[in-house]
Parts: structure tokens; sequence; C-alpha cells
């Protein structure tokens, strides 16, 4: 059993919110905002960091399923670039508050920061994806749709490895941008060779 907690308040209407992505070179954050009803359980919901790639894309379609809503948005490199890394993820959280089909009474985000989202009040929580099951459901539809997309780019730029690496900073990924530059969905701000070595494609 995963031990994470259903729900933090028992007459409210709980979203768990969570992204993934902030600490890759490339290719967008993405975020995730799910209601569960009260009496949901699963006892292999966990921090998607902590589950196998199997078992998050056995858990993807079950937490679609069974939430009461769901929702997931991107917010890309070149908006990164622009706003910061940790404005993106907030933004991105915020699109799929946005999305959600039904409005929660509080969100539970994952972190210990966070842009207040209109009307709705929030609750940091560190951890969290750790702690319960809403946001270990956002935080595994979050990575599930991330790592979809970064596989699919892989097709169109192998040369960075991210069918396995998914954007982090692997040794396999700097090699790639070492050798070949930087593509397209690279973040521009954020340097992680030398200037006179990093260099982008038109």
């Amino acid at each position: 059993m995963s031990g994470l907690l259903p729900f933090k308040y028992k007459t409210k209407v709980e979203a768990g919110c969570d992204e993934a992505g902030r600490g890759c070179l490339a290719g967008p954050v993405v975020a995730a905002a799910v209601i569960l009803p009260k009496n949901f359980k699963n006892d292999l919901l966990n921090d998607s960091k902590k589950l196998s790639e199997a078992k998050r894309k056995l858990l993807r379609p079950i937490i679609e399923k069974e939430s009461i809503a769901w929702a997931v948005s991107f917010v890309d490199e070149k908006e990164i670039d622009e706003i910061n890394i940790l404005n993106a993820s907030f933004m991105a959280m915020h699109r799929a508050i946005d999305q959600l089909k039904s409005k929660p009474d509080i969100l539970l985000v994952d972190g210990n920061r966070f842009n207040p989202y209109p009307d709705i009040p929030d609750e940091c929580i560190i951890k969290g994806d750790g702690k319960y099951l809403s946001i270990a459901a956002a935080s595994v539809l979050a990575k599930t749709y991330r790592d979809d997309f970064m596989e699919n780019i892989h097709k169109e730029f192998p040369v960075y490895d991210w069918k396995k690496n998914k954007g982090y900073p692997t040794k396999a990924h700097r090699l790639g941008i070492f050798n070949n530059g930087a593509c397209k969905y690279h973040r521009k701000t954020f340097t992680w060779l030398p200037a006179d070595q990093l260099y982008f494609f038109d």
C-alpha cells in the first residue's frame, strides 16, 4: 500500500495540482489538476517519481476514468524563456485548473510556492505528491503526458536521446547538445554548456 491520504478536508472538494519537467533542458513544463472522489482507493498510486513507467501508464486511465474532474496543460519552451520556469510552472497549473469541469473548494498544490488562483484558496504542501492521493494523481498525469510529448519529438531529434532522458540533463543529452547544438525545443535561458559551445538551429 502507498499509505497516501485520500483527502485533507472531509467537507471540501479538493483539487490536487502538480507539474513535471521543471528541471529539464528542453520541452514544455506540464501540469495537471485532479479532483478525486472522497471514496477513491488505489493501493498502487503514489508520487510519480516513485513509480515505474509501466505503473504510471497503468494508473493514467484509472485516474482519468475514476476522477470527478481532471485536466492537463502545457507551457512550452518559448513561454518558459519569457517568464522563467517557476512562473511557467504556476501558469501551467492555472491553465489546468481553468479546464476542470467542476470547480474545487480548495487547491492542494505540491511544493512550497504558488501564485494564487482567482477565487479558489490554495494550500502548498511540500512533497505533497507523496502525501495525498489527488496530488499524486496529478503528478502521474503530468509526468505521463509530458513523457509522451518528449518521446514524440525524439523522433524529430533523436540525437538528444529524449526517448530515454525525457529532456533532463543527462550525460547523453548534454553530449547531444555539444555535438549537434541545441534545437528549437531547447530552453534558451537554461545554460548547460559554456556559451562558446552552445548554438541553435534555425
